[in-house]
């Protein structure tokens, strides 16, 4: 298997005021392209140097922290970026909304758990939704980690991923996570986690 950077899927203002461009392009362009790039050269000539980042993921508490750190980043960013879109907000409809409505009670009290999950993230990290045995669960992660990896305490499948590290909203926020938090939620696009979930079930 070959791993290749994906193409940002809007422009580096779409995301506006939400999200400004000159984060967007810094973001996408350096962190993530280094992240990328750092990975693929932590897994060149070994055994892994074909494997799917699931495969990889599923042994990570083995290998080298240079692939964990990078390959999560690798990973964690693309989702990322999938999940949103100029034309998102609002909220989801049909089986996920059901879905989350049997899980939370409601999707406010869904928005609320998982923006907590967010804000109360210690220091850089990801707050996910994610799919266990066909049950919804929100789960955080620290730095580069994500609940595909074994050192993960809930493993399942991603669905939803937020990205609270600082340089994903310094520039715009500063310190005010919570702001950038309640922000994100009008570019989520619901129609594109709805078909993780169908996936993902």
């Amino acid at each position: 298997m070959s791993h290749s950077f994906p193409e940002l899927p809007y422009a580096y203002n779409a995301l506006e005021p939400y999200i400004d461009a000159q984060t967007m392009e810094v973001h996408y362009s350096k962190h993530h392209r280094t992240y990328f790039d750092k990975f693929i050269a932590a897994i060149a000539d070994t055994e892994d140097a074909n494997s799917s980042l699931e495969t990889i993921f599923s042994k990570i508490s083995t290998l080298p922290a240079a692939i964990r750190n990078n390959g999560g980043g690798y990973y964690n960013h693309m989702l990322y970026w999938e999940c949103m879109s100029p034309n998102g907000g609002g909220e989801p409809h049909g089986e996920l909304a059901d879905a989350i409505n049997q899980k939370f009670g409601s999707f406010a009290q869904f928005q609320e758990a998982f923006t907590q999950a967010a804000i109360n993230t210690f220091g850089s990290g990801f707050a996910w939704l994610v799919v266990v045995d066909g049950e919804l669960e929100i789960v955080s992660t620290s730095n580069q980690d994500n609940p595909l990896m074994d050192v993960c305490p809930i493993n399942g499948t991603p669905i939803l991923a937020l990205d609270v590290w600082e340089h994903a909203y310094y520039l715009s926020y500063r310190n005010r996570r919570p702001d950038y938090i309640e922000a994100w939620w009008n570019v989520v696009h619901w129609p594109t986690i709805a078909q993780y979930y169908q996936n993902a079930k």
